[in-house]
């Protein structure tokens, strides 16, 4: 008969909540459940983004992106060589085109020595084309720990594990209520009840939500940005040989639109991001009356759209206008043209606004009374989920009085 009485229920089956299950699940005899509310893994963040294991460049050292982030990829390469995922390490380039974003090259050449790359270097023009013969540009950075894969496999595998261990994959579960009780809490799913002694919060779009559930005040709202990406047509998939990327705005938390080698096959151009009309609205015109009431009666909306507005209307006018779309990817690739490229898919990035308006840059874990949230966790998140797994875990294990495995 199945138990419905759990030590911890991790709440999200993406893969960051699949991950903080197998690292919990090593502690002996300790009941672990992970409660997904659709009908698959890696349904949302984690199965609809570009597959890059990210090297740790761009975070502010000594945050926990960048810790996690150097942890996680060195921890998932071996997971991936260890378990037969397919992956590979083929690295990327960074590059400038123009002398006002060489500024901002030295200062990301910078975070990444301090956050510890092994042969990042700087190149100039002709180490550009002996890298990427068709990328335009006036100097770069080579990074060749960035590498390639599939995270939906990765987050099999890791479910794969829970199991093995005796923990519980429940899928089609939906969190419905909360409510304490002594010793721990029943969670009202779609269906029945679960109990458990404590939770962890992995819900990604609706973290937020799943937080003011438990009675946690988030202190943030989840804002949904949709990135959506272009295929490049296979005859032109010969442009670009493995990654290339812009230098990014620092303002923002977003890389800019680029290019991705992909590992089952196949090259991929984007992503914009611009604002969802829905939490899960992979569409263009997905739109839910409920979501946007809610993010536009949040004072931190207003004060995030009066400051980066100019941002907002080119991301807009990108996602409206295929050409708009393709001029920010000639500026790497000068030979791609319009027809080099097809509508391809779509990501919904679940992006942490603070009440002042700021987007929030770095993860975000919020403890309470037997519980833990992780409330902001964009890319590198997937990179880093063996090693964000393993951080929540610890803090589980030390609050229930275990020691970590």
């Amino acid at each position: 008969m199945e138990s419905n009485t759990f030590d911890v229920a991790v709440i999200g089956g993406g893969i960051v909540g699949v991950a903080t299950a197998m690292a919990l699940v090593r502690s002996p005899g300790l009941s672990v459940v992970v409660l997904e509310a659709e009908d698959r893994l890696a349904a949302h963040q984690t199965g609809n983004n570009s597959g890059v294991i990210h090297s740790g460049l761009y975070y502010k050292p000594g945050s926990l992106k960048a810790k996690n982030c150097a942890e996680g990829r060195d921890s998932l390469y071996r997971f991936c060589a260890e378990h037969g995922i397919a992956f590979e390490r083929c690295g990327k380039l960074v590059v400038a085109t123009s002398p006002s974003e060489l500024t901002a090259l030295d200062q990301l050449e910078q975070r990444g020595r301090l956050n510890g790359l092994s042969g990042l270097r700087r190149i100039g023009p002709e180490e550009i084309r002996e890298l990427e013969p068709h990328v335009s540009g006036i100097a770069g950075l080579h990074v060749p720990e960035t590498g390639i894969v599939d995270y939906c496999s990765v987050t099999e595998a890791f479910a794969k594990r829970v199991r093995e261990a005796g923990g519980e994959v429940r899928l089609s579960t939906r969190l419905k209520g909360v409510v304490r009780e002594e010793g721990g809490m029943v969670l009202e799913t779609s269906r029945g009840e679960v109990r458990c002694g404590f939770l962890v919060n992995c819900a990604g779009l609706q973290s937020d939500r799943v937080a003011r559930l438990a009675g946690v005040d988030p202190g943030l709202r989840i804002v949904p940005f949709r990135g959506e990406y272009y295929e490049v047509v296979p005859e032109r998939a010969q442009l670009v040989r493995n990654l290339v990327y812009p230098v990014p705005d620092p303002a923002f938390p977003f890389l800019g639109v680029h290019f991705t080698r992909m590992i089952r096959g196949g090259l991929e151009a984007g992503p914009n991001a611009v604002l969802a009309l829905k939490r899960h609205g992979y569409r263009k015109w997905s739109f839910s009356a409920g979501d946007v009431l809610e993010f536009v009666l949040y004072p931190g909306f207003w004060r995030m759209a009066a400051r980066h507005w100019r941002m907002g209307l080119g991301e807009a006018l990108r996602s409206l206008s295929k050409r708009a779309f393709v001029r920010a990817l000639q500026r790497l690739v000068p030979e791609l043209d319009v027809r080099d490229v097809r509508q391809g898919g779509a990501g919904v990035r679940a992006q942490a606004l603070e009440r002042n308006g700021a987007l929030s840059d770095d993860f975000r874990i919020v403890h309470a009374d037997r519980m833990v949230h992780v409330l902001n966790a964009p890319s590198p998140a997937a990179t880093a989920s063996i090693s964000i797994g393993r951080t929540v875990a610890s803090a589980v294990l030390e609050r229930i009085g275990r020691e970590p495995a």
